[in-house]
């Protein structure tokens, strides 16, 4: 789950400008696309025990709320402002900001450590047990040797470096 040094160079610049919207900055994928890229801004904030409880729009009483609509526009006037000063993309590119959704990708090992017991998408940089996209249950995180184990099926538990990682997503279940 390492980042390349374009994308830490991004991170590292966007982060004081999420942080200034009180928002954490989950996570960040830049794709360049030819003439015009794309830059994602994944942000998320804690749901607390002590949040006000509010009635949603199906009339659940929820306790707290994650990120909203003018998180994002925060954000995206935040970072836009910061990114217009430094221009550290050249060409066109389009800014996308969003919570991290249901499947929520991970972009560091520690953010796994929260979903130990559910079941995760892999999809690896070398092949393990001769694949390298699967599900799996996620068993332990493992972040001073920065590995992890998970249990496939017929429970199988393999250890993978998280260096070997490309992507990883959560399953959404209900």
């Amino acid at each position: 789950m390492k980042l390349s040094n374009k994308t830490q160079a991004l991170h590292d610049l966007i982060a004081p400008a999420v942080q200034a919207c009180n928002v954490d900055l989950w996570g960040i994928e830049f794709i360049p696309q030819g003439k015009r890229s794309l830059l994602r801004i994944y942000i998320d904030k804690p749901v607390g025990e002590n949040a006000t409880p509010f009635i949603s729009e199906d009339g659940d009483e929820e306790l707290g709320r994650g990120i909203g609509v003018q998180d994002c526009v925060r954000v995206t006037q935040q970072v836009g402002a910061m990114m217009d000063v430094h221009d550290p993309i050249s060409g066109e590119y389009s800014l996308e900001v969003s919570s991290p959704g249901w499947d929520r990708p991970f972009f560091q090992l520690a953010q796994m450590q929260a979903y130990v017991g559910q079941q995760i998408a892999f999809r690896l940089i070398s092949a393990v047990e001769n694949r390298r996209k699967f599900q799996a249950k996620l068993v332990s995180v493992d972040l001073e040797n920065e590995f992890i184990q998970v249990e496939v099926e017929q429970q199988q538990v393999l250890e993978i470096d998280s260096n070997n990682i490309d992507k990883a997503n959560l399953i959404y279940q209900d």
